[in-house]
């Protein structure tokens, strides 16, 4: 180094070259070793992910942006660091395969264009441990994203409903203070009343401590339903989501479970039930039912299945009439009603112009014969655009 020195201070190109190739070098190693591909997917997506827990529990409100060419469907993905389980989501169907989460848009939200968000959450348990991921990926890209977990030493008190978004109703029934329903729901039996009963159960609940339970009892005049005391007149369109549970099969005869009064009607109800084993509309004023009751019309309903929870979403748009339904994330084909005549469905429906104007919900259990039964209802929700489960 002594010799090489003092001749490279007489040789000043020497130097510039030795220079030029040092740089270049470096250049060249900063460029192999720069990752490409994830600076690359980083700038095309954005989660935010927010936790809300409690002792065993959570929901994390989430937020996927799109920050690259706009999609007409997205698929989220992560991997949990913790024993968390996925229980539920709302605005999106989310599935779990071991510590692998994939969450699919609700079809309504899954269009993003470039710079626009999907609002969602997904609700679960854990036992030890509640970590926050960040492997998040979109489509399959990798997403750069931030996180705002609740601090896991404190704990919050679980929410109502599981997630409602805008909803102008949304109830978990955490509220009720004693067996028999009071406040914001009120036991009613429009019509008749016999022997049917609506409790509060606490021993009994698709989230929380709570829901409400109606013991349904055969008969015409066995009306038992509970009534929320909100006017929803101005509600248009109007979406509801509940989660329901009940014992036994719907029967051949005619059953309602949801019954909203109507203003189209003078009052009398829009229904939600069952007949022929299957989930069916019926229209109180004319007796109308969706789909219609031929073996073909049936056949493109669904029935409820009995001993879990099932997710229940209803649409009904105040405007022009139309209706439909949703089994979890499935639309039933039979419950949808787009003002397009379609054989064994909407025929006896579209007897009548008028569009439903709904401006209360009851929830309960009416039959016309035989047919008794236990439901429960939790989470329940309703506003003028999708709620999802």
């Amino acid at each position: 180094m002594r010799t090489l020195v003092p001749r490279l201070r007489h040789r000043p190109w020497v130097v510039a070259v030795l220079a030029g190739f040092s740089a270049v070098g470096l250049l060249l190693a900063a460029f192999v070793a720069a990752p490409v591909s994830s600076a690359a997917a980083d700038s095309g997506c954005r989660v935010d992910y927010a936790v809300d827990q409690w002792s065993g529990g959570y929901t994390a409100a989430i937020k996927v942006t799109n920050l690259g060419p706009a999609v007409t469907s997205w698929r989220l993905t992560w991997t949990y660091g913790g024993d968390q389980k996925v229980t539920s989501a709302w605005n999106a169907s989310a599935s779990q395969s071991g510590k692998a989460v994939t969450v699919t848009d609700a079809g309504w939200n899954g269009a993003l264009a470039t710079g626009s968000s999907a609002d969602f959450g997904v609700q679960g348990t854990y036992q030890a441990a509640n970590p926050t991921p960040s492997d998040f990926a979109v489509n399959g890209v990798s997403c750069g994203g931030t996180t705002a977990p609740t601090d896991p030493g404190t704990p919050t008190t679980p929410p109502p409903s599981g997630g409602c978004g805008s909803a102008v109703l949304c109830t978990g029934f955490e509220d009720q203070s004693g067996s028999t329903p009071s406040g914001a729901w009120q036991f009613t039996a429009p019509d008749c009343q016999g022997t049917g009963t609506v409790t509060v159960d606490t021993s009994v609940a698709h989230s929380g401590g709570k829901s409400i339970r109606v013991d349904g009892k055969a008969g015409y005049c066995n009306h038992a339903f509970v009534a929320t005391t909100a006017d929803l007149s101005s509600v248009g369109p109007v979406y509801i989501r509940m989660w329901v549970r009940h014992t036994t099969a719907l029967p051949a005869g005619h059953v309602a479970f949801v019954s909203m009064p109507d203003s189209s009607q003078g009052g009398k109800a829009l229904r939600i039930g069952g007949q022929n084993g299957a989930l069916q509309w019926n229209r109180e004023i004319d007796d109308a039912t969706l789909p219609a009751q031929s073996p073909a019309g049936v056949a493109q309903s669904e029935p409820l299945p009995t001993g879990s929870w099932q997710c229940l979403r209803f649409m009904v748009d105040t405007s022009n009439g139309h209706l439909d339904t949703w089994l979890g994330d499935q639309q039933v084909p039979g419950l949808h009603q787009d003002g397009v005549p379609t054989a064994d469905i909407d025929q006896q429906w579209l007897s009548r112009t008028a569009a439903p104007r709904p401006t209360g919900l009851r929830l309960g259990w009416e039959s016309y014969g035989g047919g008794d039964d236990t439901l429960w209802f939790d989470d329940v929700a309703v506003g003028s655009a999708p709620i999802g489960c």
